[in-house]
């Protein structure tokens, strides 16, 4: 996918460690949030363009949009840096097209419903489908919540 720098599920989406850390170790030029959600509430993007550098574009959009743009190559030539709530946005993306070969799995909060997989990482049954499916697809996901930590894969026994 041509631009695309680095895929990653965050449930907080931009914050500090998107903001600062990922943002400036990817040297990404654009922060895109893609979820269908976030795209259609005017106050959420706004707080989350307050939140991203600077200098630093930001996209957010809807899953089909984002699709549609990345597969017209809108953003050939640049350095983006996806975050998605959930690894169900990864797959839609997936199976919508989207050559996708490995993601980064940094946070998903405790919710109602979920079950605690890896430090800081809690899943409903329908997000832990979503990662097996991912990974039965060949996609590698890693576990590294900043990057200066050592790679770590997920794998279907942790699941």
């Amino acid at each position: 996918m041509k631009g695309i720098k680095h895929i990653r599920i965050d449930d907080r989406l931009i914050h500090g460690q998107v903001a600062g850390l990922w943002t400036n170790n990817l040297k990404a030029n654009r922060i895109m949030v893609i979820n269908d959600p976030i795209a259609a509430d005017e106050v959420q993007k706004n707080l989350l363009r307050m939140v991203a550098p600077p200098t630093v574009r930001t996209s957010i959009i809807a899953r089909d949009t984002a699709v549609a743009n990345i597969l017209n190559g809108k953003y050939h030539g640049q350095n983006v840096f996806i975050v998605v709530k959930s690894p169900e946005d990864v797959l839609y993306l997936l199976n919508n097209g989207l050559d996708i070969k490995e993601v980064n799995l940094g946070n998903i909060s405790s919710r109602e419903n979920t079950e605690k997989i890896k430090a800081g990482i809690n899943v409903t049954a329908s997000e832990r489908a979503a990662l097996k499916e991912l990974l039965a697809k060949g996609v590698r996901i890693t576990t590294i919540r900043t990057p200066s930590d050592p790679v770590v894969e997920l794998t279907v026994s942790e699941l």
